[in-house]
C-alpha cells in the first residue's frame, strides 16, 4: 500500500472516530506525520501539542491501522480516570474495542485479562500505578510487553522529575520500553512540557531504540481570553463568583487549591441557587462519574474542583475556567485552563488570586526528595530486616509522611535500589548514589515556578505570551485578547448584599474532627506496647474545630494566629465567640447533649486543657473562656512530663509522632481528683490538631483516670 492509500484509510478511521462515517474528515498534516511515523516507520515519537490539538486521534487512528495489519493491542498509560472514561467512549465510536484496568474497577480485572489473552481487546488503558503492582508486573506485564502493538504514554511530562507533575510510577515505563520487541512503535503525548522536560522524555523514549522523533507545535490557544482579577479577600471572590457565574459562557470549571475550599465554594454557590457539583480527591468514584456526565450534558453550570479534575477531561464546548486561588506553577495553570475552548470560538479564563495562596503552596510543598540520611536509613532498615517491610512498618524507622515515603520508595525501585514484593519492600543490595545536585535543581525549579506565577499575576504584558514562554514556545507573541492586550473586560464590583452573604457563609465555624481508632503499625519496634484497635473506652470522641487551615473562610483567619513564630496571647474575642457557637451547634446536633436522640452524649461536666509550650496563653484563655461562657468548671490542665518539650518537635508520620508523645503527658493529682469527683464527659481544649495523636494520647490518659467520653474542641484542624 502506498502512502496515499494509507492516508485515505487513516482519514476514513478518523471519520468514524468523530462520528461522521463516510463524511469529510481529514487528519491535519502534523497529525498525519505522527500517524505515518508510527504505522509506516514503527518509530518512537514524542508529540508536544496544545490541549485540543487531537493527540488522541493520532493514537486511535494508528491503533486501527496497526490492528488491521496484524499488530497486537495498543496499551495506553493514562494518569486519571476521567481521561480513561473519555478515551474508552471515543474508541468505541471508531469500532475500537477498549478496556481499562484501574483502581475503580478491580472486579473487572480478571475478565479484562482474559479478553486480552484471547485477542478480543484493541486498546487497554492502564493507570501508571498498575505498573508498580507486584501481581500486574509479574503476571500481566511480561505478556503484555511481548504482544503490544503500540505503546502510548499520555501526559508524558509525568515521566520527568523536571516537570511540574512528576509521578514516580511513570518511571517504571523505562523498564517496559526496554523490554518491548524491536519494531514496536511508541507514542508519548503532552501539552505541557518545556524544552528541558521535552528533552528528558525524548531521551527516555529512545532507550535502546535510537533517537525518538519529536513533533512539537505552537501552544497558542486562539479561543482563550485570559484575565486576572485581584479582589480584597475570599468573601469578595466568592461573592463575585456567585454574581457572575451565570454570565460566564456555557458551562465550565471552577478550580480551588484545596478540598475544603471546593466544598465551601460548592455549598455557597448552591445556596445562591447555582447548579454546581464538587469534584475532589475525596469524591467517591460513582459521584465523580456522575459529576463528569452532568458537566458534559450541561446539567450543571460548573464543577467546583481541585486538581483531581485535570489531565484528560474532554469537553470541547467548555466555556470557562475560573481559579479561586492561584496554582503554584504556570505550566500546571496552563494545563488546567487548556480544558476550555477546544471546540468553541471563545472561552473565558479568569484567575482570582488570594493572599492565602502562598501559605497553601507551602502547606503542600513537602514533596522534595528526602535528605540522604533518611534515604540511607530506609535502605539500611530494609537490608537488615530479613523480610519484606510494609510502608507502615517503615514509618517506625524513618520520619516521613506516608505519601512522601511511598514516593521515595517508588523512585528507589526504578533506580534498582529496592524492589516491591508481596508483603512490602526489600532492598536489592545494588549500589545507589544520592543525586543531590539533581534534587536541589528540581527544588530550585519549583521555587522559580512559584515566582513565575507571581509575575504572571502582576505582568503588564500579554498573558498568553507569558504562559507560552514558560513552556519555551518559540512562536510566543501577543494574543490581542487578554485583559492586558485588549483592556480589562472583567467587572470586579461586588454588590453589598452578595458580599454580606459570602461573609456570613465564610464566618460560619465548625467542622468535625475524626478521632484515631487504630494505633500505628510498628510501635512495639520502638519499644512502645501499643498495637491494633484503640479500646473503645480509651478512644477520643468525634470532636469539633472552628475550621481547617486549608479553608478559605476560617482557615484564612486561623493561619496567622497559629503560624510558626506567631506571638502568643489571649484568644481573640471573635475567635472565642466562634468557639462558643461551635459548642452550641455541637450540643444541638444529633447525638449532642442538647438533642433528644436516645444515644445522645450527656452534658460535659467540665473543661480540661492540653498544656502548650508554644501558645500557653492562647490555649489557657480559650479553655477559661469556654468554661466561663458555658458555665462549666475548669477541671484543670494535663501536665508535661518531658521537660525539654521534645514531644513538640515536628514529626511527619504517625509512628514517629506517637513515639514522641508516649509518656509526654500526665494527669496531675488535682485533675485526677476532679475527674473522680465529677465523673462524666469532658471537653478537651487545644489550639490545633494535625495528626490527631496528641488528642488520642490525652483522651487515653483521661479515660484511664476516670473521665467519661473525651470531646475535643480545637481552633483548627490541619488539612
Amino acid at each position: 500500500m502506498d502512502n496515499a492509500e494509507l492516508r485515505a484509510e487513516a482519514d476514513a478511521v478518523l471519520a468514524e472516530l468523530v462520528g461522521a462515517p463516510g463524511g469529510p474528515a481529514r487528519l491535519r498534516e502534523d497529525q498525519w506525520q505522527a500517524v505515518a511515523a508510527l504505522v509506516e516507520e514503527r518509530r518512537r515519537a514524542l508529540v508536544v501539542q496544545r490541549t485540543g490539538w487531537g493527540k488522541s486521534a493520532v493514537y486511535f487512528v494508528a491503533t486501527a491501522l496497526l490492528r488491521r495489519r496484524g499488530a497486537g493491542p495498543t496499551v495506553i498509560v493514562s494518569p486519571l480516570l476521567a481521561l480513561m472514561r473519555n478515551q474508552v467512549e471515543a474508541a468505541e465510536r471508531a469500532g475500537i474495542r477498549a478496556r481499562t484496568i484501574n483502581s475503580a474497577n478491580p472486579e473487572e480485572w480478571s475478565t479484562v485479562h482474559g479478553e486480552i489473552d484471547r485477542g478480543e481487546t484493541d486498546v487497554l488503558l492502564i493507570s501508571p500505578e498498575r505498573l508498580n503492582s507486584v501481581d500486574f508486573r509479574e503476571n500481566v506485564l511480561p505478556g503484555l510487553a511481548a504482544t503490544t502493538g503500540l505503546l502510548v504514554v499520555d501526559e508524558a511530562h509525568c515521566i520527568s522529575d523536571w516537570g511540574h507533575d512528576f509521578r514516580p510510577d511513570y518511571r517504571r515505563l523505562r523498564t517496559m520500553l526496554a523490554e518491548l520487541p524491536a519494531g514496536v512503535p511508541v507514542l508519548a503525548t503532552t501539552a505541557t512540557a518545556n524544552a528541558r522536560v521535552t528533552a528528558d522524555v525524548a531521551e527516555q523514549l529512545g532507550t535502546g531504540a535510537g533517537e525518538a522523533l519529536v513533533l512539537r507545535g505552537p501552544l497558542e490557544r486562539e479561543s482563550l481570553r485570559l484575565g486576572v482579577l485581584e479582589l480584597p479577600d475570599a468573601a469578595h471572590r466568592l461573592a463575585w463568583l456567585a454574581e457572575q457565574l451565570d454570565r460566564l459562557p456555557g458551562s465550565g470549571i471552577v478550580y480551588t487549591l484545596t478540598v475544603a475550599a471546593a466544598e465551601e465554594a460548592t455549598a455557597y454557590l448552591r445556596q445562591r441557587g447555582h447548579q454546581v457539583a464538587s469534584y475532589t480527591g475525596r469524591t467517591e468514584n460513582a459521584d465523580r462519574v456522575q459529576a463528569e456526565a452532568d458537566l458534559l450534558g450541561n446539567r450543571v453550570k460548573a464543577l467546583v474542583a481541585t486538581s483531581a479534575l485535570g489531565m484528560g477531561f474532554d469537553k470541547p464546548d467548555l466555556g470557562f475556567v475560573v481559579h479561586l486561588g492561584s496554582p503554584s506553577s504556570p505550566i500546571a495553570y496552563y494545563q488546567q485552563v487548556g480544558r476550555a475552548g477546544r471546540g468553541v470560538e471563545h472561552a473565558d479564563v479568569l484567575l482570582l488570586p488570594g493572599r492565602e495562596d502562598e501559605a497553601i503552596w507551602r502547606y503542600f510543598a513537602d514533596t522534595a526528595f528526602p535528605p540522604e540520611e533518611q534515604v540511607r536509613q530506609t535502605l539500611s532498615a530494609l537490608a537488615g530486616a530479613g523480610r519484606p517491610l510494609s510502608v507502615p512498618a517503615l514509618e517506625a524507622v524513618v520520619d516521613l509522611r506516608r505519601n512522601r515515603l511511598e514516593t521515595m520508595l517508588k523512585v528507589l525501585d526504578v533506580d534498582g535500589a529496592v524492589q516491591r514484593v508481596k508483603g512490602g519492600w526489600t532492598a536489592t543490595g545494588a549500589p545507589w548514589a544520592y543525586d543531590a545536585e539533581r534534587y536541589a535543581w528540581v527544588a530550585r525549579q519549583r521555587a522559580a515556578e512559584q515566582q513565575a506565577m507571581r509575575d504572571y499575576i502582576g505582568t503588564p504584558r500579554c498573558r498568553m505570551e507569558f504562559l507560552r514562554r514558560q513552556l519555551d514556545d518559540e512562536g510566543a507573541a501577543p494574543c490581542g485578547r487578554c485583559d492586558n492586550c485588549a483592556g480589562a473586560w472583567i467587572d470586579g464590583s461586588v454588590p453589598t448584599e452578595a458580599l454580606a452573604g459570602a461573609v456570613k457563609e465564610l464566618d460560619r465555624p465548625g467542622v468535625e474532627v475524626e478521632p484515631r481508632r487504630m494505633w500505628p503499625t510498628g510501635m512495639p519496634a520502638l519499644g512502645i506496647d501499643l498495637k491494633g484497635r484503640i479500646p473503645a473506652g480509651e478512644q477520643c470522641a468525634t470532636g469539633r474545630a472552628l475550621g481547617r487551615l486549608s479553608d478559605i473562610g476560617w482557615g484564612n483567619r486561623l493561619r496567622p494566629l497559629l503560624a510558626d513564630g506567631a506571638p502568643d496571647g489571649p484568644v481573640p474575642d471573635d475567635v472565642l465567640r466562634a468557639a462558643v457557637a461551635v459548642l452550641a451547634d455541637w450540643a444541638r446536633s444529633p447525638g449532642g447533649w442538647a438533642s433528644d436522640a436516645p444515644d445522645a452524649t450527656t452534658r460535659p461536666v467540665g473543661v480540661v486543657a492540653l498544656p502548650s509550650r508554644t501558645r500557653p496563653q492562647l490555649v489557657a484563655s480559650l479553655a477559661e473562656g469556654v468554661a466561663t461562657i458555658g458555665r462549666l468548671p475548669l477541671l484543670g490542665t494535663l501536665a508535661h512530663t518531658v521537660p525539654d518539650g521534645a514531644h513538640t518537635a515536628r514529626r511527619h508520620n504517625s509512628a514517629q509522632r506517637l513515639a514522641t508523645l508516649s509518656g509526654a503527658f500526665s494527669v496531675p493529682g488535682e485533675l485526677a481528683e476532679a475527674l473522680t469527683r465529677t465523673p462524666g464527659p469532658v471537653l478537651l481544649v487545644d489550639d490545633c490538631t494535625d495528626s490527631g495523636w496528641t488528642l488520642a494520647v490525652a483522651a487515653r490518659l483521661l479515660r484511664r483516670a476516670g473521665s467519661g467520653p473525651v470531646l475535643p474542641l480545637v481552633l483548627a484542624a490541619a488539612g
